[in-house]
């Protein structure tokens, strides 16, 4: 498996962290068979929304129902990608038809997607070229708040400073 990209760790709340529990990580997906799976266990309208993903440090594609929290379904550990992700059936296949990298647990860069395009390939699961939805998470240099960039402003919504403009969300002493 080709595992690539940068290694995020979890940034979130302590308590969200608590609840992560040996056995508890979402499902590991390594081929369309893995999700067959997961999906057979899944209702209708569980599996019509968008659920939870990670790519954990290994490189292997791990998902849980979307109410799950991003550090659970990564037991805790680093991933190389995170965010929510949505699929459909085309020709028998399963093909994601949305994916985003929106975990405010992880917060990964929108550069992660290489490393969540690698895990889905190597299930045989089609996807888009890209993210659908991209979001941009910076840290305040002089408040230390937790941003989401919209629209390209890049500017702290707490104190009003301009925000870095290259990822930096677990930089040096978080």
């Amino acid at each position: 498996m080709n595992v690539r990209g940068r290694k995020y760790r979890y940034v979130g709340p302590a308590a969200l962290r608590a609840l992560v529990r040996p056995g508890g990580e979402g499902r590991c997906i390594r081929s369309a068979s893995d999700f067959d799976d997961w999906a057979s266990a899944l209702t209708r309208e569980e599996l019509a929304e968008p659920f939870t993903f990670v790519v954990d440090a290994t490189g292997v594609l791990r998902v849980a129902p979307r109410r799950s929290e991003h550090v659970v379904c990564a037991g805790g550990g680093t991933v190389l990608g995170a965010g929510e992700m949505s699929v459909g059936d085309e020709s028998g296949r399963w093909v994601v038809a949305e994916v985003s990298n929106q975990s405010t647990g992880y917060c990964p860069d929108t550069s992660s997607w290489p490393a969540v395009a690698d895990a889905l390939d190597s299930a045989g699961i089609g996807h888009p070229p890209g993210f659908t939805h991209e979001v941009v998470f910076r840290r305040c240099l002089a408040c230390g708040q937790l941003n989401i960039v919209r629209e390209e402003d890049f500017v702290c919504v707490f104190c009003e400073e301009d925000l870095p403009r290259k990822w930096n969300v677990d930089g040096p002493g978080r």
